[in-house]
């Protein structure tokens, strides 16, 4: 027999391993560019969520508080026993196309009805309970009365009427709303239940809104540019809701970036809307020679009109100091701070300077409508940590009151006397 060859034993087969790439080949892999970054944030998500919220909240509620001050002169100031008439107001209008409802109808009526909605909407919003529909109805009682009777307001109800129709554009409703606890429960439950929620109230409001766009349609009351875009809303609407009950793919992706893409330019416009507010006033301010020698404060003091506490106007009025270091420091604190936005911190000092200088305004000057509108349009700069400790600091304190509240509320329960029943 022919010698065998000796038999090695087989190995064993080496695992696959992957191989580490060297450093300079991960250095050399594509990275996404700074531009596709910032068109991925943007598009992404709605920035500035608790800014969003400061202002809805800040102007409503400013709105809301004008409005029940003004609940007895009411008819006076935008009603049928005002000094502008329903004639006049309808020739006004007819020329500038402004939108209001007040003029459909010269009906008392009709009138107590619009500002009844106004009331209810500006409290609605400010809660935060449907927000996509109660920005509408905000902006559409905010247009109604304002453009009812145009020597009314001032700069204050400028700046009202203004982010009443940048609102509309947003998704102010994200955080601090009764929309946002409503999504928190709704999730959860879905994850309990393992079925989708289904949302009956906002379809309910839109259909009344869309019955109502009908019949003014028909009727013909309103402008045809108005018209096009109250049905352009109520349309958005319900692809909005069609897409999120039927399409939850990427039709719904697609109209979340058109959403926030709206969102985020409708933010920007308004805080340069602000910067803008503040630079055409200081500038004009450098202007005037009462600004230039520090004497303009000193005039406002001693008017009646504007001394709704006249022995603390006296005191500062009768110091020269105050009253020109009060007219440098606002002319210089309205210039400086469009150019402070580059830096964090001096932003944040000019804007808590501004604010304080509003909340003098209200104090000295008696105009508290006007302070708190621009003090809510200050609040679109806030910074996001700031808010964010503010709301837990309020959640914290609404806590302990509920469990304050609770006890007491078990104690009057027992010592309710009960009825027996037979």
């Amino acid at each position: 027999m022919p010698p065998t060859a000796p038999q090695t034993p087989p190995t064993a087969p080496k695992p696959h391993t992957t191989p580490t790439p060297h450093p300079s080949q991960l250095s050399a892999a594509p990275q996404e560019s700074k531009p596709a970054q910032a068109l991925r944030r943007v598009t992404g998500a709605a920035l500035g969520p608790y800014q969003s919220a400061v202002v809805r909240i800040g102007f409503s509620a400013t709105w809301l508080l004008f409005l029940l001050r003004e609940l007895p002169h009411r008819r006076e100031l935008y009603g049928p026993d005002g000094p502008w008439s329903w004639d006049m107001a309808q020739r006004l209008v007819s020329g500038n196309h402004a939108f209001t409802a007040l003029l459909w109808t010269d009906s008392t009526l009709w009138f107590e009805v619009v500002y009844a909605v106004a009331v209810l909407s500006s409290a609605l919003l400010m809660l935060g309970w449907r927000t996509r529909t109660m920005s509408v109805l905000f902006m559409v009682g905010v247009l109604s009365l304002q453009n009812r009777s145009v020597f009314m307001g001032d700069g204050g109800d400028n700046v009202i009427h203004l982010m009443a129709i940048y609102l509309v554009l947003t998704r102010c409703g994200q955080v601090w709303s009764l929309d946002a606890r409503r999504r928190q429960r709704t999730a959860a439950r879905a994850v309990e239940s393992g079925e989708p929620a289904v949302d009956r109230v906002g379809p309910v409001l839109w259909a009344v809104l869309g019955l109502a766009l009908v019949a003014v349609t028909l009727l013909g009351d309103a402008s045809g540019g108005w018209l096009l875009i109250f049905w352009g809303l109520w349309a958005v609407q319900a692809l909005w809701w069609a897409a999120g009950r039927y399409a939850q793919g990427e039709p719904r992706a697609l109209l979340d970036i058109v959403a926030n893409l709206a969102h985020n330019a409708t933010m920007v416009v308004i805080m340069a809307e602000v910067c803008l507010i503040y630079a055409t006033a200081g500038w004009y301010k450098i202007q005037g020679s009462r600004w230039q020698d520090g004497t303009a404060l000193y005039y406002p003091l001693h008017l009646d009109y504007f001394s709704p506490w006249p022995a603390l106007s006296d005191i500062l009025g009768g110091s020269g100091l105050i009253v020109m270091l009060l007219t440098y420091g606002t002319v210089a604190v309205q210039v400086a701070f469009p150019f402070t936005l580059f830096n964090r911190r001096v932003k944040n000092v000019l804007l808590v300077a501004m604010m304080m200088e509003h909340a003098g305004i209200a104090l000295l000057l008696g105009l508290p409508f006007f302070s708190l509108a621009m003090i809510a349009a200050d609040a679109v700069f806030l910074p996001t940590g700031f808010l964010r400790w503010l709301g837990g600091r309020l959640g914290r304190l609404r806590e302990r009151v509920a469990v304050r509240v609770a006890p007491q509320r078990r104690t009057d329960e027992e010592q309710r006397p009960r009825t027996l029943v037979a």
